[in-house]
């Protein structure tokens, strides 16, 4: 018969679990939109709202921050994380770089069935697509390009990558909800990578990261800075 777990083990466990689920929900919240940039987090009105001890929210703060999401400011609080446009050109330099390795190592390093993973996401993202979806499309480019650093193999640069583009929300959903045609030229982009790392071409899937990630950059700059919509 198993010896019974000491219940500071159990504390410890459900405490951890705990957390998972706080990090999980404001992850979500974040990247539908609904914790916006420069919003400031409260963890007594977390914790009564998600019915969770303060525990678990600090936690999830915590972790956030090591992720690029939010940001803690002393004797002010925890904010979500807003860069200034300057930043965010400098980010999208250095992303396509990444992307590009990315694409790369995909490419050569693919199975079948990873590439077909890949085939049914874009098939999910062009049908959101066609409704204009940004809550709901937007998560799901997200986790598209998670999915590629995980194929990509390389842990490091899958986490180093996640770090850096989690800075980047504020734009990349801006750019999909005010480009007049930012929902094709994103889907059509996509559905290109996917080819290119089906048939293992990992020069083109490489290239075609890279451009992606500049494009990006200067649709943001297309969208917004006229707009007058940017973080100075």
């Amino acid at each position: 018969m198993p010896t019974p777990a000491p219940a500071a083990t159990i504390a410890l466990l459900r405490s951890h679990s705990l957390t998972t689920v706080v990090l999980g929900e404001l992850e979500r919240r974040i990247l539908a939109g609904e914790l916006a940039p420069g919003d400031k987090l409260n963890e007594a009105d977390l914790a009564a709202e998600l019915n969770v001890s303060r525990g678990p929210v600090r936690e999830a703060f915590r972790a956030l921050e090591q992720a690029g999401l939010v940001r803690t400011e002393k004797n002010r609080g925890v904010f979500v994380r807003q860069v200034s446009l300057e930043e965010a050109d400098e980010i999208y330099e250095v992303r396509a770089g990444l992307d590009e390795m990315i694409g790369r190592l995909a490419a050569e390093r693919a199975t079948a069935e990873e590439a077909e993973e890949l085939r049914e996401m874009v098939k999910r993202m062009q049908q959101i697509a066609r409704g204009k979806d940004v809550a709901a499309y937007y998560p799901l480019n997200v986790r598209f390009h998670d999915r590629l650093a995980d194929i990509s193999g390389n842990k490091k640069l899958a986490a180093t990558y996640r770090r850096l583009v989690n800075e980047l929300h504020l734009y990349r959903r801006e750019t999909l909800a005010r480009g007049p045609n930012s929902f094709p030229i994103s889907t059509r982009e996509h559905a290109q990578i996917v080819d290119a790392i089906a048939r293992g071409d990992a020069e083109g899937a490489g290239e075609l990261l890279r451009e992606h990630a500049i494009e990006s950059r200067d649709r943001l700059h297309a969208t917004i800075v006229k707009k007058g919509k940017v973080t100075k």
